[in-house]
């Protein structure tokens, strides 16, 4: 199993949205609730992603995935609310 920073989907959100980040070939890739993507480089990433799991902010949740567990198009997004 690769465990790698390409393996894994961040999934951030709440029951009433969920945002996703992940890593491909170009660099790191956030999915907004909406389906929009945005580019960004890894600081970005983390700057998003810290404080979730630093539980500053209480209400959004985190929830990272194995890439291959968690096929992004079918299974994240019929089950990405918290």
């Amino acid at each position: 199993m690769k465990l790698t920073n390409d393996s894994y989907i961040i999934l951030i959100g709440t029951k009433n949205f969920t945002e996703h980040y992940y890593r491909d070939k170009a660099g790191w890739l956030k999915v907004s609730a909406r389906g929009r993507r945005f580019r960004m480089t890894a600081e970005q990433a983390l700057n998003h992603v810290l404080p979730a799991v630093a539980g500053i902010k209480p209400t959004p949740k985190y929830r990272p995935k194995l890439r291959h567990v968690c096929n992004f198009y079918l299974i994240c997004r019929q089950q990405s609310h918290f």
